[in-house]
């Protein structure tokens, strides 16, 4: 891995609907084009993401999504709506931040929600796309979503009581992301805390593989813990505001393109599956499969080697 280098420029950039994205380029300003599309969705952009590329090689834009990181207005501000908040916008905003640049092609990377994200924009925008770098797989399909609000339970029977129970009775065979939407989006800020700490502690749990209350990790903070979950039960609620097989469906839009699928076989949150479907029906894509990986890029799991080695590959 490289060293993690300062960003040469940053800025923001209007893109319509009041909304303001944050962006920085780091590396060489002469050099390959490459953006990372990062996770949540709502996380924001992680600087980690520029240890995996060679500062005097590539030229790396990150940024952050509409309301996360420091773009503007925040969605950790109840007040923001969510109104202009939606997959096509988002895909918008890539767009616009491309043309902004001055960049005609680029090499897209990022993992969970972030793939979902890329595998959009680039069946919309082919011709801006020259290679893909995906961890951890996703494709944002209802199954998917149940999956990892529901199913997941076969698994952590103690974390899915404690979850289920968070929304109202009426409300706990239905759509659990759509219910936490609601009551994250209360004018009882008490209740809005509740299913952000309710929501996040079953997020982490399913990723870590058991209990943690935030000690050591960004949930600690309740601004964090707010934005990650409203922006996450705002997508998944809505089917991540897609068509049920919309991806896997126009995956033939990516011919041409080459790209590594990189996925742990210990992704409870994401299992393998996907990303097998998705390299059945994308011929140009190489799926890689660590035995010991999860759902997070770790050095201990091969994961981060993994990443490195096909952004390398894509000189």
């Amino acid at each position: 891995m490289y060293p993690q280098v300062e960003p040469y420029a940053q800025g923001m950039l209007e893109v319509g609907d009041d909304q303001q994205i944050h962006w920085e380029a780091s590396g060489n300003p002469n050099g390959k084009p490459a953006v990372v599309f990062h996770g949540g969705p709502g996380s924001g952009s992680n600087p980690r993401w520029r240890q995996d590329f060679d500062p005097s090689h590539w030229n790396l834009i990150l940024w952050d999504q509409r309301g996360t990181g420091k773009s503007t207005p925040p969605v950790s501000d109840p007040a923001t709506s969510m109104k202009h908040n939606t997959t096509q916008h988002l895909i918008n905003d890539a767009e616009k931040l491309r043309e902004h640049l001055n960049i005609e092609k680029w090499l897209l990377a990022g993992g969970s929600w972030g793939s979902t994200l890329i595998l959009a924009y680039a069946i919309q925008h082919p011709d801006r796309v020259s290679e893909i770098v995906i961890p951890a797989v996703t494709a944002g399909r209802p199954e998917e979503i149940e999956w990892i609000t529901r199913g997941l339970g076969m698994f952590f029977p103690d974390h899915f009581e404690a979850f289920e129970n968070g929304v109202p009775e009426e409300d706990r065979k239905g759509n659990l992301a759509l219910a936490y939407n609601r009551l994250l989006n209360s004018p009882d800020p008490q209740v809005r805390e509740k299913a952000a700490w309710d929501w996040n502690k079953w997020d982490l749990s399913t990723i870590t593989g058991g209990d943690n209350d935030f000690e050591g990790t960004p949930y600690e903070d309740p601004v964090v813990r707010y934005r990650l979950a409203r922006t996450v039960t705002h997508y998944w609620g809505n089917d991540c505001f897609l068509e049920p097989t919309y991806i896997m469906d126009n995956l033939d839009q990516l011919n041409g393109i080459p790209g590594v699928l990189i996925h742990g076989r210990n992704d409870f949150g994401g299992p393998l599956t996907t990303a097998w479907e998705i390299a059945k029906r994308w011929p140009d894509a190489e799926l890689v499969i660590l035995n010991d990986a999860g759902h997070q890029a770790k050095d201990s799991n091969g994961m981060s080697q993994a990443i490195t080695a096909a952004v390398e590959k894509f000189r």
